[in-house]
């Protein structure tokens, strides 16, 4: 829902890098470069970047 603010195997803090990522996800560039780019280079980390869904705006609506 929330992108972590860490990968959960490495410790490694991959929530600053997300905007950058999503930003050049929606234009349509190579996503293996995008995290070439950004110096991310685990793959766990790069796990966290790429299975992140963005349902945030879907469940909020239904909170108390």
């Amino acid at each position: 829902m929330i992108i972590p603010i860490r990968c959960f195997s490495c410790g490694f803090p991959v929530a600053a890098f997300y905007e950058e990522f999503k930003t050049q996800k929606e234009k349509g560039a190579n996503l293996k470069k995008v995290m070439d780019d950004l110096k991310v280079n685990r793959y766990c980390c790069r796990r966290m970047l790429l299975a992140q869904v963005d349902v945030i705006d879907e469940v909020a609506p239904y909170r108390k």
